[in-house]
């Protein structure tokens, strides 16, 4: 009898709540390493791009076909200008869409040439202004006076499936670039 009452306790004993694998694993000497090991792997994640960031010298990397160089470095706001062709008749739809191409074109120009540039830019908040001119020569010229101040441009060609003929050059992107350098080209501009 004495045999079967042991063994009754025993059975009291050895049952343990149900959770009681969580109520072991989170004493502190396991929780403590687990955090320990998620902030150094947070903070070493984090490193890379911060390092990145502060050691890469700004850009002064060429945009192709310009002669002078467009720095990151700047503590002036930068700036980046959608240039809107009147003469075209675009819809606002078609405009929207033309614009985005633009600044997918300028951004991926960007990525390749000019990464620093870009950084400052997006840390400035992004400004972008969509502004209207006359036709392709005026276009054309704001263009060249942009290259000539060492300011990255991007020009979008149609592919002709909706309003415009194929081929035609819808939008200028001028920039980013220091404000004043580019409300230099383009102030004159009358908003979209």
């Amino acid at each position: 009898m004495v045999h079967i009452g042991r063994s009754a306790a025993s059975n009291t004993k050895d049952k343990k709540p149900e959770c009681s694998w969580l109520a072991s694993s989170l004493r502190p000497e396991n929780f403590i390493p687990g955090l320990i090991i998620g902030f150094l792997l947070g903070l070493f994640m984090e490193i890379p791009k911060r390092v990145g960031a502060r050691s890469s010298p700004p850009s002064q990397t060429k945009k192709r076909g310009t002669s002078k160089n467009v720095s990151a470095s700047t503590s002036e706001e930068l700036k980046m200008v959608f240039v809107v062709r009147q003469d075209l008749k675009m819809g606002s739809g078609k405009i929207a869409s033309q614009c985005a191409h633009a600044a997918v074109g300028i951004y991926e120009e960007l990525m390749q040439s000019q990464r620093q540039l870009l950084y400052s830019w997006e840390q400035c908040g992004q400004p972008k202004i969509v502004v209207t001119c006359k036709n392709q020569q005026e276009m054309n010229d704001l263009r060249a006076k942009a290259k000539k101040a060492g300011l990255p441009t991007f020009t979008v060609a149609d592919a002709g499936r909706t309003q415009v003929a194929a081929g035609s050059k819808t939008v200028l992107v001028v920039g980013p670039g220091p404000k004043s350098s580019v409300d230099a080209i383009t102030r004159h501009l009358r908003l979209l």
